[in-house]
């Protein structure tokens, strides 16, 4: 198992740091290094430029890595060059909602009423109120529903109205990704199962059986939300239209094969959650009006059930694991929204949370344009990812909720038995990737590091349709994931615990 320390950068070791960093000439894409360590036994590594050169990369590599307890860079390539960083985001969005809401935090998804309840009979409205609960699902409506009968309502004879929360909504995290791409949903305070709904397909009798359905564990209601038809061409495989209350979808024959399944984003979470929810509520015995939604929350409200998550801590882990970009916008959101009260966009927010990293993580000129990475206008340095990740002691609360960095073997066959370890966030949009965390070298020593790189003309080149999977994208990521992990190797051997002086 990788050791999980504590950091201790302070804001004078990040000063020092800046202070040494402007007292040297500014070489933004060369390689820098600290003098050459003095080894302990075996085989010198590579340096780092030699890797560089050998991985095959086209366009900008880039990286920094510094002593976890000084904040010393002992070595850089093109340290202060801006880069987009992808989901390396979500490591900083995990510690600005750590910080603003706390480990502990719960998300809370509520029922609330107007009116007067009478012999089981609500004489008013129910209203299904988000709370920024990234990981509900229908299993947790169920259990809601369930709840809302226990309260003893069995009648509802006023309307079933969705307040998607206190934050804005919005139809697509990036509106430049292909329109069926699960994972750039719509983003509110409400969502249910990430804000996605599942297609599945079956040809019988040479036609289609097509089911669209808000699955979750033993839960299979179907959705009239989002509806899909089969259309007699090859390409494009789908196609979107805002229906006025329904996303429709039709889906190329050619393209389905006899059987399959996957998962579409929604583009109206409070009416995705608000049918499924009066669906689950009518097995309960409850009949509830259709859901419309409503903006503003009524003054005289009283709650009758609620839906709490797991703590905060649990969330962002699984987010960090499984990098989920809608839980990432959310919880970026629910933070801001504390900090400052409403914000009108996702760039409005993460605005706020490059402020919050400038003042309390030390970061000089964050650029974050939203809190998950998906969206390609962000930028951030390799120095101030380090200097981020590293300050006042946060990684002792990041590092464990990070995941542990596969290394190479002798082989060059990827292992978790190195005597390196790593624990970091990865990054991979269409010719970017990126890597930035936590390493403990072969005697114990604790750095910090990030590395980006990216190929901006070829990006640009790139068509919307093209964007799901580009042509030499996936061997390009993964020469560049390789390269990390020799760079991960080469740190944690050459910069054991030792005196090295700054690299810049």
């Amino acid at each position: 198992m990788s050791r999980r320390p504590s950091y201790q950068f302070t804001r004078r070791s990040l000063l020092s740091g800046a202070m040494a960093a402007l007292a040297t000439p500014a070489l933004p894409q060369g390689l820098l290094t600290s003098p050459r360590p003095v080894y302990r036994g075996g085989p010198r590594p590579p340096e780092a430029d030699v890797l560089v050169r050998g991985a095959g990369i086209s366009g900008d590599v880039t990286f920094a890595v510094a002593d976890a307890a000084t904040g010393d860079i002992l070595e850089a390539r093109g340290k202060d060059s801006l880069i987009a960083p992808a989901s390396v985001t979500k490591a900083i969005t995990a510690l600005y909602a750590l910080d603003v809401l706390g480990a502990e935090h719960r998300f809370r998804t509520r029922l609330m009423v107007t009116g007067t309840v009478t012999d089981g009979i609500l004489d008013g409205n129910l209203i299904l109120v988000g709370g920024c609960d990234p990981t509900l699902d229908t299993r947790g409506l169920a259990l809601l529903a369930m709840r809302l009968k226990e309260a003893g309502i069995r009648e509802v004879r006023g309307a079933f109205v969705v307040h998607e929360g206190p934050v804005l909504s919005v139809r697509a995290i990036d509106p430049g990704q292909p329109d069926h791409v699960g994972y750039n949903p719509a983003v509110s305070g409400i969502a249910l199962n990430f804000n996605r709904v599942h297609f599945e397909w079956k040809r019988t009798s040479g036609d289609y059986t097509i089911t669209m359905d808000a699955r979750a564990g033993k839960y299979r209601p179907e959705v009239d939300i989002a509806r899909m038809s089969v259309a007699e061409r090859g390409q494009p495989v789908y196609t979107y239209e805002d229906a006025g209350g329904r996303d429709n979808w039709t889906v190329a024959r050619g393209a389905l094969g006899r059987e399959g399944a996957r998962w579409l984003p929604v583009r109206r979470p409070g009416l995705y959650a608000g049918e499924v929810f009066a669906t689950l509520a009518r097995s309960n015995g409850i009949v509830l009006k259709p859901a419309a939604v409503i903006s503003t929350l009524p003054e005289s409200v009283v709650e009758v059930a609620a839906m709490e998550s797991a703590p905060l801590s649990q969330v962002l882990q699984a987010m960090l694991k499984f990098s989920t970009n809608l839980s990432a916008e959310m919880v970026g959101l629910a933070a801001t929204e504390k900090r400052a009260g409403w914000v009108p966009t996702l760039e409005a927010s993460a605005r706020e949370m490059n402020a919050w990293a400038q003042e309390s993580l030390g970061m000089v000129a964050p650029a974050f344009a939203d809190h998950s990475g998906l969206g390609s206008a962000s930028r951030v340095s390799a120095a101030d990812m380090v200097r981020g990740l590293g300050a006042l002691g946060h990684a002792s609360l990041l590092r464990p909720l990070l995941k542990a960095v596969k290394l190479l073997d002798a082989e060059g066959r990827p292992t978790n038995n190195h005597p390196v370890k790593a624990d970091a966030k990865t990054g991979t949009l269409n010719f970017v990737s990126g890597l930035a965390g936590y390493v403990t070298a072969t005697d114990g020593r604790e750095l910090v590091f990030a590395y980006f790189s990216a190929d901006e003309d070829i990006r640009a080149t790139l068509t919307r349709a093209e964007r799901e999977r580009p042509p030499g994208g996936r061997s390009w990521a993964s020469r560049s994931r390789r390269l990390q992990r020799k760079l991960i190797m080469r740190w944690g051997a050459a910069f054991r615990d030792q005196t090295a002086e700054l690299a810049e």
